[in-house]
């Protein structure tokens, strides 16, 4: 079987899943090749399974990243597919999921020519809704409202939504975990350590560097990654990351749920890599 896995010219050499991803698809007897989704002389449909990776440079070219997912999807086996990759790659997500009783990090939004509110105390986070890698992300204190009006002046004059959120205080302590699912099951859960601090300028990176640990999650944060998982119709997908923070009562919030392409982390999880390549080929 040939499998591609699509990357970003600009993520060369920086995915740490990647070649234990390869590795683990050739251990499988399949045909790996490394290819960048927006490379236009790459015939698609020479492959069995276009798998979507490091494209970490979408949130800039969301429209044309869509288009393609459409394109290739038609030709081949695209995972995840087009229709969860557009719900997953715009942060609007997150409001579907508190409305069905999801515990979820509460989450306001404001489109180009609407007003928006900042929190009245506390920290809080701003950043576009449609993002990746947290980047053009900022933390604010109350002292940087301000900054926070302008950074969100900024992304509306680019004609991208804004999103705001508090920032949950127990990220500073426990920083936030990372629920891997692979072939529609609970694989294994990650400890990240907070990257944002207050009045820190915004990346502009492809992705901000990360700490890493592995956790054992408790029943109470295997629960809620299923459940925002089901509510997305996402609980049989190759792969998916759900990224939990602890709220006041250190009962678990969603943050984020990472369908199109997320960091997995396979370096901290023994035979992730070869169960996330056993997903591939048999789904």
């Amino acid at each position: 079987m040939h499998v591609a896995l699509a990357t970003a010219a600009a993520a060369a050499g920086r995915d740490l899943d990647e070649p234990l991803l390869v590795e683990a698809l050739r251990r499988a007897g399949a045909y790996p090749e490394v290819v960048a989704w927006h490379d236009a002389a790459v015939d698609w449909g020479r492959y069995d399974r276009v798998v979507l990776r490091s494209t970490w440079d979408y949130a800039d070219r969301r429209a044309e990243f869509l288009a393609w997912t459409e394109s290739v999807a038609r030709r081949t086996r695209l995972l995840n597919p087009p229709e969860i990759v557009r719900a997953n790659t715009d942060k609007h997500y997150l409001a579907g999921l508190d409305w069905v009783g999801v515990p979820t990090v509460p989450t306001e939004f404001a489109a180009p020519g609407e007003p928006l509110e900042l929190p009245r105390e506390g920290s809080f986070v701003v950043k576009p809704a449609v993002s990746n890698g947290s980047r053009d992300t900022m933390r604010c204190a109350q002292s940087d409202r301000d900054v926070a009006a302008a950074l969100a002046a900024k992304l509306h004059g680019q004609d991208r939504t804004v999103m705001v959120q508090p920032f949950i205080d127990s990220v500073d302590e426990r920083g936030e975990t990372a629920m891997v699912h692979l072939g529609g099951r609970w694989s294994h859960a990650i400890g990240k350590d907070p990257i944002l601090s207050e009045g820190t300028e915004p990346s502009d990176g492809l992705f901000a560097e990360e700490t890493l640990t592995p956790r054992t999650p408790s029943d109470a944060e295997v629960a809620v990654a299923s459940a925002a998982l089901d509510a997305l119709d996402a609980s049989d997908l190759v792969y998916a990351r759900v990224d939990l923070v602890a709220g006041e009562d250190g009962a678990p919030l969603v943050l984020e749920v990472e369908l199109t392409e997320p960091s997995l982390f396979l370096r901290e999880a023994p035979g992730a890599a070869d169960r996330l390549a056993r997903a591939i080929l048999t789904s």
